[in-house]
């Protein structure tokens, strides 16, 4: 992902931009900075709200069988459970984990704390001059895949999803399994320790009917809050999903949930022009359309998965997480950047040919990262307060 732009001492985050309520008037100049490397919009998009509402998906209920809601909520666990293996020693290291396919999927508690103990021991790295103060860390990637498939939401059903572009771990399809990605680690991500998958819905070009892939798609690692107090890594294994698939509500300007056009210099993120339909942007100058998607950044500590995807976690309200979800890990936020700049006939998503809105985009986020590398980016970037790239601090 290659975006120019002008010094870390400009980079602001989307995070940062939602806590100070910026706002921009539809068809209004704004200016979007791109620094470090990254996109963000100059106006701010609105951070959720503090509930699992804006992470809403609909999906076929658990079939006889499988393990229902577990009904109390769950205590604040000081050291919550994860389905990874640790080596033998003071580090642990990903191994194969076996979890089930679908519901409440539990995690290994053994591993977790030989985790989470890992974790308590690092200490932050000093850093060098000149280093920024976002907590953040990120795995650019690119596209690798396209399926019809989505082992979150219908594991070992290929073909019953709508069609998904995948980055990220280049062997995923519907039969994948945590214990795959530690397998067969081959990515499309920097660095190359986040064996994750990603996925959204493909992108059409409405004249063609033919899929647009991404040209860059950007996952940081972040903390949402003004502290990192209890700040945790991410669990190995862990599931989520983040949009509504079933969402199909006109996007025109100045709607929320839309593509939004992305570039340096003055412009507007709505777009000089919009599609007939309206629900599309046409970026003039030399801006493309984004989009921009967040996860929650507080888990149960119990799950790495739930019958809806959702459950298991939840979005923090200012510096906290819910009784509910004790766990504060970093909060994942795709930026995604498409070779497209917006035609009279717009585009569609594989989840809303017929509505042809924005409103469906969703993503899911299967994560698997080499444990170690997990520990201290986290320590070093999100706990520590620190802007890193890739490969850690960013000089």
């Amino acid at each position: 992902m290659s975006y120019e732009g002008p010094p870390p001492s400009r980079h602001r985050s989307p995070g940062w931009l939602a806590r100070k309520k910026l706002s921009v008037a539809a068809g209004a100049a704004v200016v979007l900075v791109v620094a470090a490397g990254a996109v963000y919009l100059g106006n701010g998009a609105a951070q959720p709200e503090p509930s699992n509402a804006a992470n809403a998906l609909e999906y076929p209920s658990p079939s006889a069988g499988q393990a229902q809601s577990p009904g109390a909520a769950v205590s604040a666990a000081a050291t919550p459970s994860v389905s990874t293996t640790p080596s033998t020693g003071a580090t642990p290291t990903a191994a194969t984990p076996t979890t089930p396919r679908t519901g409440w999927v539990p995690v290994d508690s053994t591993a977790w704390k030989a985790q989470a103990d890992a974790y308590r021991a690092l200490k932050i790295d000093p850093a060098p001059a000149g280093v920024g103060n976002l907590p953040e860390f990120r795995a650019d990637c690119q596209y690798s895949h396209r399926l019809p498939d989505d082992p979150i939401v219908a594991p070992g059903l290929p073909g019953a999803s709508h069609m998904h572009s995948f980055v990220g771990n280049k062997a995923v399809d519907a039969n994948t399994v945590a214990g795959d990605l530690t397998t067969f680690t081959a990515t499309s991500c920097k660095p190359v320790q986040d064996h994750s998958a990603y996925w959204v819905p493909t992108l059409y070009d409405n004249a063609t009917g033919k899929p647009v892939e991404t040209t860059g798609f950007r996952v940081y690692y972040r903390s949402l809050a003004k502290n990192s107090t209890g700040q945790m890594p991410m669990p190995n294994g862990l599931r989520m999903i983040s949009g509504d698939a079933k969402k199909k509500k006109p996007t025109p300007r100045g709607a929320t949930g839309q593509f939004y056009c992305a570039f340096y210099g003055p412009g507007d993120l709505d777009g000089v022009a919009r599609s007939t339909n309206g629900n599309w942007p046409i970026c003039g100058g030399d801006a493309t359309l984004h989009f921009m998607l967040q996860f929650p950044d507080c888990w149960d500590g119990t799950h790495l998965d739930s019958p809806n995807h959702k459950d298991h976690v939840a979005y923090g309200s200012g510096n906290s997480c819910p009784t509910s979800h004790p766990v504060r890990i970093p909060a994942i936020t795709f930026d995604i950047q498409y070779p497209a700049k917006g035609t009279p006939a717009g585009y569609y998503l594989s989840s809303d040919k017929e509505g042809k809105s924005a409103s469906s985009m969703h993503g899911d986020a299967f994560v698997m990262w080499d444990v170690n590398t997990m520990n201290k980016r986290t320590k070093n970037c999100v706990l520590g307060r620190r802007t890193c790239d890739n490969y850690g601090y960013q000089k």
